[in-house]
């Protein structure tokens, strides 16, 4: 293997930067020709490439997102769009493929090992929903950037005796909620993985009133529905005032932490030597606090979500 290329694919997580920069440092240092792939699969299929070198690579931990940029595309959906990748791999004499992304990105790199082709995977998702890792880079960060937001909303909650439901990221999986929630005193969390139930939200707000507690913070993942929905109903149901905050993509934003720069860093050079080691389909995971080598055929099979067993068991405390 003499020529290796990486591409960062759907949503930006903090610490993919950390990645790129181990990918590039030690594929130099294995002599190793690094190739960066701009906007992800599209950018696959269009042969938009470019060398990187030690000095591209310079001064980027410290930042969000990912120089190689993200996009969509619809069209790597396809075989034809997948082979056409293939081919513009091949024409470069590009011996291996290194995907950064979440659940979507490592199925379209399952693919192109199902078509043959050597590729590694590593996980980058907020919403730390992939299957054989304990967490995914950007998590962390995510959560911190959630925690910091709650910590000033309830500086004004507490002031204006106010119910603020804060909205966050979490489609399928409700882990930034749960996490985020858990840690920063949230009175209520809920969840994709468990069924919203109004009367037990009403009830604990009652007895939160009972104990002359006039101010709460509920925090929702969005797969559970419309916060200003939730927000109406306790409203109409207690009689008390709400305010809804929607997070949204500020959660995805800011310098990455620690636990996500060292993901991103051990990642990354474990997934180069997994192609120099002829180990390919396969995720970096990261397991008892080291990096596992991860069947991708088991990652996009499984699906990662909150047990709702922990989630009641932790319930006593909020």
């Amino acid at each position: 293997m003499r020529k290796i290329a990486v591409l960062t694919s759907g949503g930006d997580a903090p610490g993919m930067n950390s990645a790129i920069r181990s990918i590039v440092r030690y594929g130099l240092s294995q002599r190793l020709e690094i190739i960066g792939i701009e906007r992800g699969y599209q950018g696959l299929i269009e042969g938009d490439f470019r060398k990187l070198n030690r000095e591209d690579v310079s001064e980027i931990v410290q930042k969000g997102g990912t120089i190689l940029k993200t996009a969509r595309s619809d069209e790597f959906y396809k075989e034809e769009g997948q082979r056409k990748a293939l081919e513009n791999l091949e024409r470069e004499n590009i011996d291996g493929l290194i995907v950064i992304g979440g659940e979507g990105s490592l199925k379209g790199a399952f693919s192109l090992y199902k078509l043959g082709y050597p590729v590694v995977g590593i996980p980058g998702s907020i919403d730390n929903d992939i299957w054989g890792t304990d967490y995914s880079i950007g998590f962390d960060t995510a959560c911190n950037n959630v925690i910091d937001a709650i910590n000033k909303i309830r500086d004004t909650a507490a002031a204006h005796e106010r119910t603020f439901v804060v909205e966050v990221m979490g489609r399928d999986c409700g882990y930034i909620a749960f996490t985020s929630g858990l840690v920063s005193g949230a009175d209520v969390i809920l969840i994709p993985e468990v069924p919203l139930d109004f009367p037990y939200i009403i009830e604990k707000l009652k007895e939160r009133q009972k104990k002359l507690k006039r101010h709460n913070i509920i925090v929702v993942a969005e797969g559970v529905g419309s916060a200003y929905f939730i927000g109406k109903q306790i409203e109409d149901r207690l009689g008390i005032s709400t305010r809804i905050v929607v997070l949204g993509h500020i959660q995805r934003g800011g310098s990455p932490s620690v636990l996500d720069r060292t993901l991103g860093t051990f990642m990354g050079i474990q997934a180069v030597r997994s192609l120099l080691d002829k180990t390919y389909g396969v995720i970096i995971g990261w397991q008892s606090n080291k990096p596992v080598s991860v069947s991708l055929e088991e990652v996009v099979k499984n699906k990662k979500r909150v047990d709702p067993k922990l989630y009641y068991e932790v319930e006593s405390i909020l």
